[in-house]
């Protein structure tokens, strides 16, 4: 075969292909939402379709258009249905505006002003990945209808008179041969209704048999979400195309919301750094101090929500800001780093000359916290480990981090928190060393329960030490190397000390970590249950509770073998790879409102001893710690 001949085989017209935009987004929706999942976690595909469709009805709203919006859910068809009252889509153009890839009403910033959404993908993307999508318009007394099948069209119907009121009408179901075996958290989409209502003041959101409305904005998002009373009233400020809140309490770390045009943009981006910065500069400046930002920002629980004309998201998901400008630089934008901080030092410098009780509270606080830093620095000075001298047997760290936020992969950065050699030695065999991390754990590490954290460093922690240098947080939650923190501990009873421990330092010292959604447990399988074959091969089922084993051992029969994994060095590096890949099951720890921490931490850690070790032997690796205090109370 000559060397051309070679340079061709298997290679000719026949294998060009060409997808329709439906097929296109059904063979690769990951590019269009992140990722699929099961519903399980919050930025889940399934999720990212509902906002989608939520999004077209609050950007009619923020149009002038409509003052609610009736969401419902069908938890047992899984079927959703959003109604709004704006403008209607134009009639003749229903079926492109839902059914024809890269065709919006946004491109033209005339018709939606400061939207969410502009690249005429989000309707497109739920229509091709459900099994039925319907659309109706209702327009100036005429209404249109269309529907589909996983992005086809199938029927549509003319357009008649009608005496409804204007708007649109969204139905659909996703598909489960996407999104497997999904199902939805009530709890999240509750979380994003909110949000809704706080950004969108004079909004009605009606969802099932649940009202969301809010008077005071994000005011109310701060009021509604802080786990401890501030230690002063939180300061409100309002101006054209931006909002913000700011108040600190008793708690560590910095707590801050973002937002931009309605989107939850919690992975942060330019316009939260912009606000951190000008924070600090307005506060030094007007107490005349030159106070650390750091310290400026201890404590600190906040909310920003701006409005820019085109925004420019990392990706479709729009969870983080690339942005320079506040708008396009053909229409004179100017950068959000000065128009966030012109406006909070004209508007936060005014308020805290006005307000001086609270500016003494403000300082009370920020003196507090520098003067702990500074004790901690001094600490630092003899006893500090820097990343790069942890050993390998320590951290085997991953190739891309969650910094490198213009790699696609940054968001899929993990690192494992594991116990002892033998468990870290299976997860490292068995990671995807691009993108997973591992840190080794010698021992139980310190209770850091009711400690200043200087203590750590006082008492020499090497592995708290360490673990802060690794994720690179001790100086800023912002520098974080790993978008997935993941406890992997042992399914016995040290194996739960350990993660409560680990729970414990991060729910004192890092809230922020947890409430960025960035803390997981991972749930390894309790029991294998196998069933040779005739060829000596193995149908295997990896169970993770004693149900699942049962209904293994049923599925089975006689010649089921069953295996209890007592340890995750038990299981083997090619096992394992089945427990860390694609269908990782992770449990989100989540700190809520109802759950003031220092009454969490005093049951887990305080001096409660036999009543937790009671809860332990009862609810081991049933639940996540922090979502299962209505069982520990019981």
């Amino acid at each position: 075969m000559s060397k051309e001949e070679k340079k061709n085989k298997g290679y000719g017209s026949e294998d060009i292909q060409h997808w329709d935009w439906h097929e296109h987004l059904r063979k690769r929706p990951g590019m269009y939402l992140g990722k699929l999942g099961d519903g399980s976690e919050k930025d889940d595909g399934i999720y990212v379709l509902f906002k989608e469709i939520v999004d077209n009805a609050i950007d009619e709203f923020n149009m002038g258009f409509g003052k609610t919006v009736d969401i419902t859910l069908d938890e047992e068809t899984k079927e959703v249905t959003v109604r709004d009252y704006g403008r209607g889509i134009p009639l003749d153009s229903l079926v492109v505006s839902v059914g024809q890839i890269n065709t919006s009403g946004k491109y033209g910033s005339d018709a939606y002003g400061k939207s969410v959404g502009l690249n005429g993908v989000g309707a497109k993307a739920v229509n091709a990945t459900s099994t039925k999508f319907y659309a109706q318009s209702w327009r100036d007394g005429k209404s249109k209808w269309a529907y589909f099948e996983e992005g086809e069209l199938k029927k549509e119907g003319d357009i008649k008179n009608c005496d409804e009121k204007d708007g649109t009408l969204i139905r659909y179901t996703a598909d489960p041969k996407l999104y497997e075996n999904y199902s939805y958290k009530l709890e999240y989409i509750d979380g994003m209704l909110k949000n809704y209502a706080y950004l969108n003041t004079g909004l009605t959101i009606h969802f099932n048999k649940t009202t969301y409305c809010s008077k005071n904005g994000l005011l109310d998002l701060i009021n509604d979400n802080m786990t401890e009373a501030p230690l002063y009233s939180p300061i409100h400020l309002k101006g054209h195309d931006i909002e913000v809140v700011i108040t600190h309490s008793s708690e560590g770390g910095e707590d801050i919301y973002s937002f931009v045009n309605g989107q939850n943009t919690y992975h942060g981006g330019t316009h939260l750094s912009a606000f951190r910065e000008a924070v600090g500069k307005t506060v030094k400046d007007f107490f005349k101090k030159d106070y650390d930002p750091k310290d400026v920002r201890e404590g600190i629980v906040a909310a920003i929500a701006i409005r820019v004309g085109e925004p420019g998201f990392a990706n479709q998901t729009k969870t983080f800001l690339n942005s320079k400008l506040t708008d396009t630089e053909e229409r004179g934008g100017i950068p959000i780093r000065t128009f966030i901080g012109n406006f909070l030092a004209s508007e936060l410098d005014n308020y805290l000359h006005k307000n001086p009780l609270i500016a003494d509270a403000m300082q009370k606080k920020i003196n507090a916290s520098e003067k702990e830093r500074k004790e901690i620095a001094d600490i630092l000075k003899s006893k500090r480990r820097k990343r790069g001298m942890i050993s390998n047997e320590k951290l085997r760290d991953c190739k891309i981090h969650y910094t490198d936020k213009n790699n696609p992969l940054a968001e899929k950065t993990t690192i494992f928190i594991t116990e002892g050699n033998s468990a870290s030695g299976t997860v490292s065999k068995a990671r995807n060393a691009d993108t997973q991390a591992v840190f080794s754990l010698r021992g139980k590490p310190m209770n850091t329960y009711g400690s200043s954290k200087k203590v750590i460093y006082d008492n020499n922690n090497k592995e708290l030490n360490l673990l802060q240098a690794a994720l690179d947080i001790e100086e800023d939650i912002e520098n974080l190397r790993y978008n997935r923190v993941v406890i992997a501990t042992d399914a016995d009873v040290d194996g739960m000390h350990i993660r409560m421990l680990m729970l414990t330092f991060f729910i004192q010292y890092f809230p922020e970590l947890i409430r960025r959604g960035h803390l997981f447990i991972l749930q390894t399988p309790l029991f294998r249950v196998r069933r040779k074959k005739k060829d000596n091969s193995f149908d295997v089922r990896y169970c993770y509770s004693e149900a699942e084993k049962l209904e293994g051992i049923e599925e089975f029969g006689k010649s089921a073998e069953v295996t209890r994994f007592k340890g995750l060095g038990e299981i083997s590096d090619k096992e394992f790879e089945n427990f860390i890949g694609d269908d990782m099951r992770l449990d989100t720890v989540h700190i809520y409102k109802e759950d003031p921490t220092h009454e969490i931490l005093e049951f887990y850690m305080g001096n409660n001893t036999p009543f937790r070790q009671d809860f332990i032997m009862k609810n081991l690796r049933e639940e996540v710690i922090m979502e299962d205090r209505a069982a520990a109370d019981s």
